[in-house]
């Protein structure tokens, strides 16, 4: 990559940041981190957007996300970030966990992905049982039917099914025992999109 020391930090940094936390920094966290200012690390970002390595929403203070473009001489790593427990049922709070998972090579992005561990049943009817890992792409935009982690107003996360209607945003279980939740959707925030399973055999 054609980059300079101090935007390599800067991808370097969204990378971590949203493997760690699901999802990405702001352009102050950034500075903080940097200990630059604002005005000095937007004006690297748009210089690596122009290069084709950072994607960026103009309204979205948590957009910056690296392109397939990026490469990093330790991302050869055959894990992923493990987060912590996400609900398929009622909600909890999503456990961090300073922990990894090996995972195929078709899922690892870096920066990109990151794993759950599901508590519950309510998404038996897709094959995803407690215990099971779900694979995560974080940042990613839901279309309706997919199947996303959920974090609600009160802090809480859940995995269900996505379904956009009007205002509001429908969270349906797979599973007939429990009912669909309704949330207002600027009280919903989506944390990412399930795109694979694992799941281990005893």
């Amino acid at each position: 990559m054609n980059v300079t020391p101090r935007q390599l930090d800067i991808l370097r940094l969204i990378r971590d940041f949203r493997s760690n936390r699901g999802f990405s920094p702001t352009m102050q966290e950034l500075a903080d981190r940097l200990s630059v200012s604002k005005v000095t690390v937007f004006q690297h970002i748009e210089a690596l957007a122009e290069k084709g390595l950072i994607r960026k929403s103009r309204h979205k203070a948590r957009s910056l996300a690296l392109t397939d473009r990026v490469e990093f001489q330790d991302q050869h790593d055959q894990t992923l970030p493990l987060l912590g427990y996400i609900a398929a049922g009622a909600p909890i709070e999503a456990i961090q966990a300073d922990q990894k998972l090996e995972v195929p090579s078709m899922f690892r992005k870096p920066g990109e992905n990151f794993v759950l561990q599901v508590r519950g049943d309510s998404m038996i009817d897709e094959q995803i049982r407690d215990g099971d890992f779900v694979i995560v792409r974080s940042g990613s935009q839901p279309k309706n039917g997919q199947t996303v982690v959920a974090l609600l107003e009160d802090g809480e996360v859940t995995l269900k099914r996505f379904y956009r209607e009007g205002t509001r945003i429908r969270l349906q279980p797979a599973n007939e025992a429990y009912e669909a939740l309704y949330v207002p959707a600027n009280k919903l925030t989506v944390q990412g999109v399930v795109i694979g399973i694992l799941r281990k055999y005893t």
